[in-house]
């Protein structure tokens, strides 16, 4: 009986991290205030604190969450026995997959890393930006060592930039516009992989 009454509970507080999530992807972070929250979620300031004690609460429920699924992915892909290039192929379809499910959380995480990270309960995001470097550096020694990637790629600066275009494309797609997930990382995988010019 317990688990239903609380049902709504979660369901109402799911929706109003639904609602900060986007308005802080808008505004920023600094610029969302609790009422700002209240006001889209047709509720009272005051209301807001049965669910949430603090915007940074909120806010760190939203990262936290999304981060958690989101390196659980990649720790699937780590460890199965797919060869190195169809991990490494896996990895980039996830994060395309996460831009497109979570598309104001990664815009959260993007904006404001840097700025949350002074905070100690923040510190984890310094920690998940190296987790996630430890992976996608995995990803290309695999690669480099098993022979699908060239011998002489400089693997950091390679992981550099599927860093920034993969994730900086937060700033320009929309989920269900023209263009789906799928069909963004599969040029971007043959861009990655294949390059552009002929061969």
């Amino acid at each position: 009986m317990a688990a239903t009454q609380d049902e709504p509970t979660n369901s109402r507080r799911a929706e109003l991290l639904r609602i900060a999530a986007g308005l802080f992807a808008e505004k920023g972070f600094k610029n969302t205030t609790v009422r700002d929250i209240a006001d889209a979620s047709g509720i009272q300031s005051g209301s807001l604190y049965h669910h949430f004690d603090s915007k940074e609460s909120m806010v760190d429920e939203i990262l936290s969450s999304f981060q958690e699924e989101l390196f659980g992915s990649y720790d699937e892909i780590l460890t199965s026995t797919d060869d190195a290039r169809a991990k490494l192929e896996r990895a980039v379809r996830v994060s395309f997959e996460a831009i497109d499910r979570h598309r104001h959380e990664v815009a959260i995480f993007q904006n404001e890393a840097d700025y949350l990270g002074g905070f100690d309960r923040f510190a984890y995001l310094a920690e998940r930006n190296a987790q996630s470097r430890a992976v996608w550096i995995t990803l290309l020694d695999d690669g480099v060592r098993s022979g699908v990637l060239r011998s002489d790629l400089d693997i950091e600066l390679t992981y550099r930039f599927i860093r920034d275009t993969v994730w900086v494309a937060v700033r320009w797609y929309r989920p269900g516009g023209s263009l789906t997930h799928s069909h963004v990382a599969d040029q971007y995988l043959t861009i990655l992989l294949d390059g552009i010019a002929h061969a």
